[in-house]
């Protein structure tokens, strides 16, 4: 298996109303990650790029699978599947993305 990059690690912040609860009340971050990834990788990564060397508490990961839809009897794929992680991070720290 390739070494991901930094960059090619984490996709892109997931931000909908459960995640932005979960940030404020919890402490904790949402993010799409690369399927190959493992949460070392995922932990490094964050670190880096929002330069939180050691804040990182924990990072929980999950395969989300694609969604179908039918026509008649036809399926097809609606939305691809991707990969989850959740960081929680120490308390008093956050990142300024999500404080849009």
């Amino acid at each position: 298996m390739p070494e991901l990059h930094l960059y090619d690690v984490i996709r892109r912040p997931v931000i909908t109303e459960k995640s932005t609860e979960l940030a404020e009340g919890q402490n904790k971050y949402v993010f799409e990650v690369a399927r190959q990834a493992n949460k070392i990788q995922v932990k490094e990564a964050v670190e880096e790029i929002f330069d939180l060397e050691g804040k990182v508490i924990k990072v929980n990961t999950m395969n989300m699978p694609a969604k179908r839809g039918r026509r008649g009897r036809n399926t097809y794929v609606r939305s691809r599947a991707w990969k989850k992680a959740v960081v929680t991070l120490e308390e008093g720290v956050s990142i300024e993305l999500f404080n849009v």
